[in-house]
């Protein structure tokens, strides 16, 4: 039997007065970031979902159905509400020629870059499921290319837990595909993902709510995506690392110019910039959102 004061609950009268408060003192008629969202979009899988060989879910956006109405309702503050509906969009995007991006099909993204004859995959998601997929829907709009390299930008487990996914299997036997990483990836990749294994996925547990029913009064969003992917993970040791700001990689042609970023999202981080294409990547120490800066309280709903 379960405790009804267990049950959710509505939100009281002063959390629909702060509600109302924030929904008046923000520019809710702005939706300009709903373009910048949409734009580029090349084409996606239905409702983003990705599946085991065995037909497990690992990552579904159909739980996430209601969210489609544009007003929030009283138990979600109104700018999480609209940050949620901006992370339903999902598929293949390009930023610009040459440089596309996976997203929605994980809380973090994928980003390839066509270099002469192959891509460069930086950060592989959270599982090898969904690092396949997402591989694969860029082959369906870009056509099938080798994976000329990988680069993992710093030491969270979404952005190289998939990287199997990406990799064939004489790929890693013979080390013929470079795996890029910051100075110090596997001390803190194993320091964060094991030595303090538990511990961090018990924060997780409670900084993303997975565990909490999906709905307007339970789990919403995390603010940077929408929750915890579920498949498989390995972690594969980099073969090149990235030492000092300045150092260069020319790779299947491209030149990448990287500056480290030291404990600062992440432990063990780095940002690159591309000449060819004009494009700076920082990881996740600049994002249009704010980040999860406050564990406990990030991508709850209120009351």
């Amino acid at each position: 039997m379960t405790d009804s004061s267990n049950e959710p609950k509505d939100a009281s009268a002063s959390v629909i007065a702060q509600q109302a408060a924030m929904l008046s003192a923000l520019p809710f008629s702005d939706t300009r970031d709903f373009d910048d969202a949409a734009r580029g979009f090349l084409g996606t899988i239905d409702n983003a979902a990705v599946t085991t060989p065995q037909g497990r879910t690992v990552w579904s956006l159909e739980p996430y159905g209601f969210l489609s109405t544009e007003e929030a309702p009283p138990t979600v503050n109104p700018s999480l509400w609209r940050q949620s509906r901006l992370n339903m969009q999902h598929g293949l995007f390009e930023v610009v020629p040459g440089v596309y991006q996976v997203r929605g099909l994980d809380i973090a993204n994928m980003t390839l870059i066509e270099g002469d004859s192959g891509v460069i995959v930086v950060d592989t998601l959270t599982s090898i499921e969904g690092a396949r997929a997402a591989l694969d829907l860029y082959f369906k709009h870009r056509g099938p290319k080798p994976v000329a390299a990988v680069i993992f930008t710093h030491t969270h487990t979404d952005h190289w837990g998939g990287a199997r996914g990406v990799l064939e299997e004489d790929a890693l036997a013979t080390a013929r595909v470079p795996i890029i990483a910051p100075n110090l990836f596997m001390e803190h990749a194993i320091s964060e993902n094991i030595i303090a294994g538990s511990a961090m996925l018990r924060r997780a547990q409670y900084q993303f709510g997975p565990l909490l029913a999906k709905g307007a009064r339970g789990q919403v969003d995390c603010g940077l995506g929408k929750s915890m992917a579920a498949g498989s993970v390995a972690l594969l040791r980099p073969t090149d690392l990235i030492m000092a700001t300045g150092d260069r990689r020319v790779i299947d042609g491209v030149e990448f110019e990287f500056q480290m970023a030291p404990n600062s999202e992440a432990p063990a981080e780095m940002h690159f910039f591309i000449p060819r294409y004009k494009v700076l990547n920082l990881a996740e120490n600049c994002t249009h959102n704010f980040h999860n800066l406050l564990p406990f309280s990030c991508g709850f709903r209120q009351g």
